[in-house]
């Protein structure tokens, strides 16, 4: 892997991603511009032919690049054209519109630029930053074009404008980044950029509600053995259920399995090793260790808990649901839920044929919907 960072640092050192072969990586400073953010902040929804990212925009450290990529992309400006240069895995580019007409291939990257004025250069490239294309020598030649680092690439820091960085769909830019190139590492195959949307930046559901107000909440498990549906705890573990919540409502939990099935003692779910798909960039960010809530909730039949390690404090995703009392694990592990419907699938999970506690076939935990009671 470091390998692959390293020659996608020389790559684009050497310039042989950008349009031209005239075009090297920009070396002197800009002076920073400083500009008090008033407007709700933005995100781009960028719909690609191979599947859809989103940027957050970041105007504060680049308010005249970011006015432009909005500005083009509300006109359309970037309906039909392609990502023109890629490397595997380090690096996408597009945005130019003489890309929307395939016939002026030889040209490609030559288009909308010298736009936008000078600004700040961000000290780090970070994975997923999004940057202006720049003509070397020419500081006010950003335009149109932008380019996506996929790796962290430190060879870079401190020479281009950031304007934005990847919030979700980082998946999509790797596959992106796969398309064929040629010998100049321009891309031999369409990809299109089919639509970019402007919007605001929603927000984090379930940060700012009180436990009282999460208590209005209930999550519904859809299963391959039924629907099974669990109240919270929120006046015993309200950090847990807040967590709990975020974590389903990004989706995380979609795509799992019941991966443990112990008869009379518990069955057990949210392993992200049972996970169908890996976990997107923003769900991975939602995975953290949790501070226990240890509580005074019997683990009888029914009540929902966390699982975790040796370490109090290691619980992250994966829950269980007691099929039976034990009271080995009062007080050991947070409580958070209790089942209040579809006991009859808890049931039939717990009936499963296994090996060991390991289920000889899979069952599904296909998603985890919360609703208003």
């Amino acid at each position: 892997m470091k390998r692959i960072l390293i020659a996608c640092a020389l790559l684009l050192l050497a310039g042989v991603w950008l349009p031209s072969r005239s075009l090297r990586p920009v070396l002197s400073a800009f002076s920073q511009t400083v500009v008090a953010q008033t407007a709700p902040p933005k995100q781009a929804v960028v719909e690609t032919s191979a599947g859809t990212f989103v940027i957050d925009l970041t105007p504060e450290s680049a308010p005249n690049q970011t006015a432009y990529f909005m500005k083009i992309a509300a006109a359309g400006g970037y309906e039909r054209t392609i990502f023109h240069r890629v490397v595997k895995y380090g690096m996408v580019q597009g945005g130019d519109p003489i890309s929307k007409d395939a016939s002026k291939r030889s040209t490609f990257g030559t288009g909308g630029l010298n736009a936008v004025k000078a600004e700040a250069r961000a000290p780090k490239m970070t994975r997923g930053s999004v940057a202006a294309v720049m003509i070397p020598g020419r500081p006010d030649s950003a335009g149109a074009q932008f380019f996506v680092v996929l790796a962290d690439q430190p060879a870079l820091d401190g020479q281009y404008t950031v304007f934005g960085h990847v919030a979700d769909g980082m998946e999509v830019l790797l596959k992106i980044s796969e398309t064929p190139i040629d010998a100049g590492g321009a891309a031999t195959e369409r990809v299109d950029i089919t639509r970019v949307t402007i919007r605001d930046r929603p927000a984090d559901p379930f940060v700012t509600e009180t436990a009282q107000e999460l208590g209005a909440y209930r999550a519904t498990m859809d299963t391959s053995a039924g629907p099974i549906t669990i109240e919270f705890l929120t006046e015993k573990a309200p950090n847990t259920v807040r967590q709990f919540m975020q974590l389903a409502a990004a989706g995380v939990y979609n795509g799992m399995a019941f991966h443990r099935v112990a008869p009379g003692f518990v069955i057990q779910s949210g392993a992200v090793g049972s996970r169908l798909a890996p976990l997107t960039d923003n769900q991975q960010k939602l995975v953290h260790p949790l501070a226990p809530e240890f509580n005074d909730t019997k683990h009888v039949k029914g009540i929902v808990s966390m699982a975790r390690g040796d370490d109090p404090g290691s619980a992250t995703t994966s829950f269980f649901i007691c099929v039976g009392p034990s009271t080995a694990l009062d007080g050991q592990y947070t409580a958070f839920g209790r089942v209040v419907d579809g006991m009859a699938a808890v049931e039939a999970i717990e009936a499963a044929p296994r090996n060991g506690e390991t289920p000889t076939s899979r069952i599904d935990l296909r998603v985890v919907r919360i609703e208003k009671k």
